[in-house]
């Protein structure tokens, strides 16, 4: 687990903060097309709740946000691809924002543990905080129904593409017991996730199924 120290002066901490926040949603704004799942919804409701997740665990909160607000500009960079296809343009907008090279080395670094791909047990306190709240936004009930369909479209995958990746990719994690690192979360929200995983396990084995495929091709068509 890495551990560093913000270097951000607190007086202007608001302001860089504010200056990324500015920068990012006019990114999410002129690229709506592109991120019907990864847009501005997504970002906000990540970095609310990371901020929340690092005032609990002790973890630097402006460092949180920061990474929070940045962590998938991947999606612009090309599409259905891991945090590191958007190191590029994560640094750059960084440094347009006055976010000093250190700090941004770090936030990209966080970025990178948080992802749910590849995350370990043990990551630092910030990329605890960021996965916790990108891996709220997967578990919440309403995302299989309300954006699942915009996730499809975003990356164009199929649905059994989707489903191979959530299962491929979550369900490990979450049966070893790190699903979530904070225990309030675990507490809160794994029903959640449970329901979401034994969901597209479902859809997993469904289509898998001729007469389903077939469904599916006529309602596609």
């Amino acid at each position: 687990m890495r551990t560093q120290k913000s270097t951000i002066d607190h007086v202007i901490v608001d302001a860089v903060v504010g200056a990324v926040e500015e920068r990012v949603h006019r990114l999410c704004r002129q690229y709506a097309e592109r991120l019907q799942f990864h847009g501005w919804h997504h970002v906000s409701f990540v970095r609310a709740k990371a901020a929340g997740f690092a005032r609990h665990n002790g973890a630097d909160v402006a460092v949180v946000e920061i990474a929070a607000l940045v962590h998938d500009v991947n999606y612009l960079v090309l599409r259905n691809s891991p945090a590191a296809a958007g190191r590029s343009l994560r640094l750059e907008i960084l440094a347009e924002c006055g976010v000093p090279p250190r700090i941004a080395r770090w936030v990209d670094e966080i970025v990178d543990e948080a992802e749910m791909a590849t995350r370990g047990r043990d990551i630092s306190l910030e990329a605890q905080a960021l996965s916790d709240a990108d891996t709220l936004f997967k578990a919440l009930p309403v995302t299989p129904v309300v954006l699942a369909h915009r996730y499809l479209r975003e990356n164009g995958l199929s649905l059994r593409e989707l489903a191979d990746k959530i299962v491929g990719e979550q369900c490990d994690v979450h049966d070893e017991g790190y699903y979530f690192y904070n225990p309030e979360a675990a507490a809160t929200y794994s029903r959640w996730a449970t329901a979401n995983l034994q969901l597209w396990q479902c859809i997993k084995e469904a289509v898998d199924d001729p007469t389903v495929v077939e469904l599916l091709d006529a309602v596609a068509s």
